[in-house]
Order: C-alpha cells, then structure tokens, then sequence
C-alpha cells in the first residue's frame, strides 16, 4: 500500500517562528514524507532545521514569498486548488500584523474549503496526534458551492445592466 501524503502548510508570525520550528523538530518523523508548502522565511527556516536534525532525508518543500510580500495570497491560492490539507499558521496574538487582512483572509480560505486549521502549537499537537492524521480513508468533506455558483443563472442581471447602460448619457 502506497503511503499516505498529506499537503501541509506552514506559516509563523515572526514572534511564533521559533516555536514553529520547535513543533516541527519534535514531530519530524511524522511529517516525513509529506508535501509542504510555507511562505518564505518560515519555509526557508524549518526546512533548513529538518535538513541538520535528519540530513539524509529528502524533504518536499515548496516555498512561497514572505507572508506579507504576497506569500499570504499565494497560500490561500493553493487552498483554494485543493493543494492543501492542513494548515499550521501559527499566530501571534499579541502584536498587530501590518498585513493583518491577508492573514484573515487565508485562515477564512481554510473555513470555506473545510482543510483542517489550526493557530497555535497545543492545536497543532492535537492534530498531529489524531488517528486520523494518518488514517488513508479519511477524506475531509468538500463543501459544494453549486447554489452560491450559481446563483444568478436564469436571472437578467446582465440584460437589465445592458439596458440601464443603453440608457445613459455620457456627458461630454
């Protein structure tokens, strides 16, 4: 049987990348052999961690740009495309992010595509622990947004935006 590989995200708030890579030491036989995915300096950190504690393993890391140069969005973009299961953006509840709405807009990204997340070490040891992490027949559900999709088939939105722009005058 082929060995389950889950697609994980890393991301730390500067305050929370040492504990980060911490959680990532102390659990770094389970997460071989997975896919990961981590904006910029946080990826380019753990990654080099796990490389000196287990130098003869071949890690499968991708890394995006800082969080708050676009890396952010690039996350929310692979969670949107299904590249990711599980999300461990560890959070710093203390200090104001400069780039505080795209941190809110990626952990909304992961409550509507229904990926497992979590913000902080005690969750994320929770996660890792669970049966289910590595559990081969457990698929999350996928949410279907067909009604939300669609929810202007049959309507004469673009007639009526038609019609009310034959209708004005430009001024000159």
């Amino acid at each position: 049987m082929e060995k389950l590989v889950r697609k994980i995200g890393l991301v730390a708030h500067d305050a929370m990348k040492k504990d980060l890579i911490e959680w990532a030491l102390w659990n770094s036989e389970l997460l071989m052999g997975h896919k990961f995915y981590c904006t910029g300096t946080t990826g380019s950190l753990i990654l080099a961690a796990l490389k000196e504690k287990h130098p003869d393993v071949e890690w499968d890391f991708t890394i995006l740009k800082s969080g708050p140069l676009g890396g952010d969005q690039q996350m929310g973009s692979r969670i949107v495309e299904g590249e990711i299961d599980y999300l461990f953006f560890f959070t710093d509840p203390m200090t104001l992010q400069p780039h505080d709405t795209d941190v809110k807009a990626l952990t909304r990204l992961a409550g509507v595509e229904n990926i497992v997340f979590c913000c902080n070490r005690s969750t994320a040891d929770h996660i890792i622990s669970s049966p289910l992490f590595l559990d081969p027949t457990y698929e999350r559900t996928v949410p279907d947004y067909t009604g939300y999709t669609k929810r202007f088939e049959n309507k004469p939105v673009v007639a009526e935006a038609v019609e009310q722009a034959k209708k004005r005058k430009r001024k000159k």
